[in-house]
């Protein structure tokens, strides 16, 4: 697939670098030409210097022949204009903005455009790792409706399948860490020391499930 990047900061020229790596295409815009050298050495791309919500530049980055765009220079106002001009203009089907500002980052979510609030997703991590008995919202869907949250679970629950969890608690899980890697459950999947358990909930049952989850199962104390 083509995938055109605009802003060739440190977190664009990873995703450029990334993407190339897996075997696509990559174009990179910049309206500062030195940015590109941040790129490896051996980036086989396109780079075009310009600002990535001019449809020239656009062009020349091969954005009528896009499958996906990313929009992660540090404006907020640039990388909505440019990904809602990748998307109603050209039609790109997959297009994803950064965004620093948690409040806008919610408006554009409900325009369809999906979004990275990098400030708050930042934020969220710090806590999980500071307060880990308190759940963090991974995930949010564009509608607001569902959410995937950190779950700290009683100690107890080690060893007990995660069936058992899900029945306990009224919401499926999402998928758990172990190792540092994250997993897919299945109905066989039983509890370890050190994984991190992700559930997927609506905000009116958010705080039964955590709160199920920090107890012991029922008949074990």
């Amino acid at each position: 697939m083509h995938v055109v990047i605009m802003g060739c900061g440190r977190v664009g020229a990873t995703l450029a670098d990334t993407l190339e790596s897996r075997g696509h295409s990559v174009a990179v815009i910049d309206q500062d030409a030195d940015a590109f050298r941040r790129l490896g050495s051996d980036f086989g791309g396109i780079t075009v210097t310009g600002v990535g919500f001019d449809g020239d530049v656009l062009r020349q980055a091969g954005i009528e022949r896009a499958d996906a765009f990313a929009a992660v220079s540090s404006g907020d106002n640039s990388n909505i204009i440019s990904a809602r001009l990748a998307r109603e203009t050209f039609g790109v089907p997959r297009v994803v903005a950064r965004i620093y500002d948690p409040k806008r980052a919610q408006v554009y979510e409900r325009l369809g455009i999906p979004t990275v609030a990098t400030v708050r997703w930042t934020a969220d991590r710090i806590v999980r790792h500071l307060v880990p008995d308190e759940h963090v919202e991974i995930f949010r869907d564009p509608t607001s409706t569902v959410s995937i949250i950190d779950v700290a679970v009683h100690d107890d629950w080690i060893g007990r399948p995660l069936r058992a969890l899900e029945e306990a608690t009224g919401a499926r899980v999402a998928y758990l860490t172990r190792f540092g890697i994250a997993t897919l459950p299945t109905s066989s999947t039983v509890l370890q020391e050190g994984d991190q358990i992700a559930m997927l909930v609506t905000d009116d049952i958010a705080d039964q499930v955590t709160t199920a989850a920090s107890l012991p199962p029922e008949g074990r104390r």
